[in-house]
């Protein structure tokens, strides 16, 4: 269990002197709910520092949205050379649904880790929706009115 150090100054040392002393400034993170955030007597200024959001903690919804991401993932995975090798318009809107999928999702998770606060948070997801929504229809008229992504990658590649 790895604890991190603090500098004895940050704790009021004694005469000017920065003395290492052995405070732990994280705890480790307690997997139940009811001992988080609760203070340690005789540390001072010692607090837990959360990694994620804990709402859906245990719970089955999260569980099968992890393993839906790891799916869609491999999914990508074959579906990118499957496009390549057999390019049709079915491919094209498969691509187009993995692609704005696999990005909502990642770009769902940076909002999650970096954004703080819960009106911004919210605010900011939603502009993620709409970019996921424009995106998924950008993609489908592309392939409805123009060569569509298989064919559209392989004229790249031409060039």
């Amino acid at each position: 269990m790895a604890n991190i150090w603090r500098l004895g100054v940050l704790c009021g040392a004694q005469g000017g002197r920065a003395l290492f002393l052995r405070i732990p400034v994280v705890r480790p993170a307690y997997v139940s709910a009811f001992l988080q955030d609760q203070p340690t007597p005789g540390q001072c200024r010692t607090q837990h520092i959360h990694l994620s959001p804990n709402h859906h903690a245990g719970s089955k919804a999260s569980s099968l949205h992890w393993t839906g991401e790891r799916v869609v993932s491999v999914l990508l995975l074959g579906l990118i050379p499957a496009a390549y090798l057999n390019p049709s318009s079915a491919m094209d809107y498969s691509l187009a649904a993995a692609l704005t999928l696999h990005s909502h999702w990642g770009l769902g998770q940076v909002v999650t880790d970096y954004v703080h606060g819960d009106a911004l948070q919210k605010t900011t997801k939603a502009g993620v929706l709409a970019l996921s929504a424009l995106t998924f229809a950008g993609l489908c008229y592309f392939n409805y009115h123009d060569v569509g992504i298989c064919k559209a990658v392989a004229m790249l590649w031409k060039l």
